[in-house]
């Protein structure tokens, strides 16, 4: 059983649009494109059991939420090299939970993260101690439907580790720019870390990866079509219902410092 996790006194961090931390020597950089976020709400106490020691979920009114996350990579770069054009660029999908750690810092928690490039894929495993899997992919963009609205398609088939069967087949309908987010779609987007397993950490204690990017440009979007069971692949229960937000952004350029444990520095 793990222990409970006592938040520093003053609270989590408040969620903030813009990063709170500048990196300046970041050690990877990459872009972000054509991203849909596709996010459920969910009891907290479905998820508090498969976040890092060390963390808890995240919550908003009471709930937390499980994201589905597909977009492109684009030029993955380490510190301040030129992105790589073709193993550095692919299609990625992710199913993800949100976190607080006790010094208050709120994350991400990956729990599948399917990519198309098996190099990254193997880096990203052995390296980074990610979850990464290898499947076959593809982001389509600028088809229209039958209304005439331009559209985003992607779609993920698992190949290795498994488990085979694995997919994700998602159309969206982005419209107009959001002048003012909402509180959720704030909580949803500006996170600034990941929480993983930090290596050298006691047992599977939490380490914080923190990022920085401009400010998310969001679209509300329609979701046409979303055909999956990578969420219950992920170790939670296949979604239920509509989901409580679909958003569209055409992108953004990160940096991502080193992953840590302990206190925030500085």
């Amino acid at each position: 059983m793990l222990a409970p996790v006592s938040i520093t006194s003053s609270g989590p961090e408040p969620v903030t649009p813009d990063a709170p931390v500048v990196l300046h020597s970041p050690q990877l950089t990459q872009e972000w494109l054509d991203l849909t976020f596709v996010h459920w709400a969910v009891d907290p106490a479905v998820v508090a059991g498969l976040l890092p020691a060390g963390t808890v979920p995240d919550t908003l009114d009471g709930v937390t939420f499980v994201g589905l996350v597909a977009f492109r990579m684009h030029r993955v770069g380490w510190m301040r090299l030129p992105g790589v054009p073709y193993f550095g660029s692919f299609p990625e999908t992710n199913v993800r939970l949100y976190s607080v750690d006790e010094y208050g810092r709120r994350g991400v928690v990956f729990r599948s993260m399917d990519a198309s490039r098996l190099v990254p894929v193997v880096m990203g495993r052995l390296g980074f101690r990610l979850p990464y899997v290898w499947s076959r992919m593809s982001v389509r963009t600028g088809g229209q439907g039958g209304d005439g609205g331009n559209r985003v398609a992607y779609t993920s088939a698992r190949r290795l580790p498994g488990p085979r069967g694995a997919y994700s087949r998602l159309v969206v309908r982005p419209g107009e720019r959001i002048a003012e987010p909402t509180a959720l779609e704030h909580f949803l987007t500006a996170r600034w870390g990941m929480h993983k397993p930090f290596l050298g950490g006691a047992g599977d204690a939490a380490g914080f990866l923190p990022n920085d990017h401009p400010r998310w440009p969001l679209h509300r979007a329609t979701l046409v079509t979303c055909e999956e069971n990578l969420v219950r692949s992920a170790g939670l229960p296949a979604p239920a219902g509509d989901p409580v937000s679909v958003l569209y952004s055409p992108g953004v350029r990160v940096r991502l410092g080193r992953a840590a444990a302990g206190p925030p520095r500085g």
